[in-house]
């Protein structure tokens, strides 16, 4: 009798679907790849034909150029050589897909990147049953559990109310967490103009053209220090301490991120406000998720992987490390 999900080969660069010739999330260019998001860690440029959703491959298109693409909606299935191939929302960013492959019998998930958090810029986790739930670990440690998103984002519109002629900077990454932030302010009946750095502005209108209201933006560059008093601006995680932060109305350094969790990184990057926002599952997320998907086996990878590795021995499931490469948390 064949070994469970024989006909799925991992691979340091990705994960191999033999019977479909095809690659999940490959770190090289590969003739036929099936793409989960479009993170750089996950979607690279250069391969002969892509499978994604829609989403994904204009993310893809705004970031590498035309893409040899074919969109898959939720709840699409396409053949592909002998599998049967579905995209499965993950609630991780907008267009962003768990991949469901179905040969001979078998149900393989590829999670890619997931959390299970309400996000109004992209449809929520949805709970697939399978034999081989192939599980991220990015926050897979008992230390990381995220408080609620809601009472993150209060704490930063205190602290702009708190100090006036001040600005708040926030550090997001450009893809998901930069329009999270705005759409959960939002929420939060923050109506006023949000400020953002140049290197967002094409994400955030892409995101716009694809159906997500992001309100009144406008680039931070070139506006006199006066009119970004009392502001929330965004910027990539990057430029929250160089020459061009400089020039800001005496900024609160903020980062939005799940690694805000650790005191020390927040000092590293010099952050007066860190911001516990995570587009990542959370340890109770993980551990909810492969009880709720309930797989006879699970494969971990990009993260934590002992630690999760070690819960499921615990609960008599079936767990193995697939110690993939080229897998960054891109500043969550």
């Amino acid at each position: 009798m064949a070994r469970l999900g024989s006909w799925i080969e991992p691979f340091p660069e990705g994960i191999y679907v033999k019977p479909a010739d095809a690659w999940v999330d490959p770190s090289r260019p590969r003739d036929r790849s099936l793409v989960t998001h479009g993170h750089a860690d996950h979607a690279r440029g250069g391969h002969g034909k892509v499978w994604a959703t829609p989403e994904t491959l204009a993310i893809m298109e705004a970031r590498y150029g035309d893409q040899r693409g074919v969109g898959v909606g939720y709840g699409e299935k396409v053949r592909i050589g002998d599998v049967d191939v579905s995209f499965v929302p993950a609630g991780h960013v907008l267009g962003s897909a768990q991949i469901l492959l179905e040969h001979r019998g078998e149900r393989v998930v590829v999670s890619g990147d997931y959390k299970r958090r309400s996000d109004p810029t992209c449809p929520p986790f949805e709970v697939t049953p399978c034999d081989i739930f192939i599980s991220e670990a990015t926050f897979g440690l008992p230390v990381f559990r995220h408080p609620d998103t809601g009472s993150e984002i209060d704490r930063l519109l205190h602290r702009l109310r708190a100090e006036p002629g001040r600005c708040v900077l926030v550090g997001a990454y450009a893809l998901g967490k930069a329009q999270r932030v705005i759409m959960e302010l939002r929420r939060r009946a923050f109506h006023d103009p949000i400020y953002i750095h140049g290197a967002l502005e094409r994400l955030c209108r892409l995101y716009e053209e694809l159906g997500v209201p992001l309100g009144e933006l406008r680039l931070a560059t070139g506006v006199p220090k006066a009119e970004l008093q009392d502001k929330i601006i965004l910027c990539p995680p990057g430029a929250l301490n160089d020459r061009w932060s400089r020039r800001l109305p005496d900024p609160i350094t903020a980062m939005a991120s799940g690694w805000m969790r650790i005191r020390q990184r927040a000092r590293q990057r010099n952050v007066e406000l860190p911001l516990i926002i995570s587009d990542h599952a959370d340890w109770d997320e993980l551990t909810r998720t492969i009880r709720e998907v309930a797989p006879r086996e699970v494969w971990i990878t990009h993260g934590r992987e002992d630690a999760l590795m070690h819960w499921c021995q615990l609960h008599q499931i079936k767990a193995r490390e697939l110690n993939l490469v080229g897998y960054e948390d891109e500043d969550d």
